[in-house]
């Protein structure tokens, strides 16, 4: 299994219930960043409370980008997430959950018009 970037998950059916088992590190060379499946189950089984909530306190442009239906990120939890940044940009690219390798240019273009 490959694992790209997580996004930070919006406001949800969190904690998980029952909670996500420990993941085991596979043997061998990875091409992903290990340390962030830990981190982000450790999230995703005890979120803070209060992150929802300090979403609106964001200054910075922020451009979030949603894979579409075949995504593992449910898009409405992300609208949910882009709706509380002020002035943040939700767009969708119909690629699923690894939209920067399964369609990198119109990735990098996406990222190049917002000004990264």
């Amino acid at each position: 299994m490959r694992w790209g970037v997580p996004v930070a998950a919006a406001r949800g059916d969190w904690p998980l219930d029952p909670p996500r088992q420990s993941a085991v590190r596979p043997d061998g060379p990875l091409d992903f960043d290990w340390p962030l499946v830990p981190a982000t189950d450790a999230e995703l089984n005890e979120p803070d409370p209060a992150w929802w909530g300090r979403l609106e306190s964001i200054k910075a442009p922020t451009l979030v980008i949603a894979g579409g239906p075949a995504s593992s990120v449910p898009q409405d939890r992300l609208a949910a997430l882009a709706a509380r940044i002020p002035g943040a940009r939700l767009v969708t690219v119909d690629a699923g959950h690894l939209v920067h390798e399964t369609r990198p240019e119109e990735f990098l273009a996406l990222l190049k018009a917002f000004g990264v």
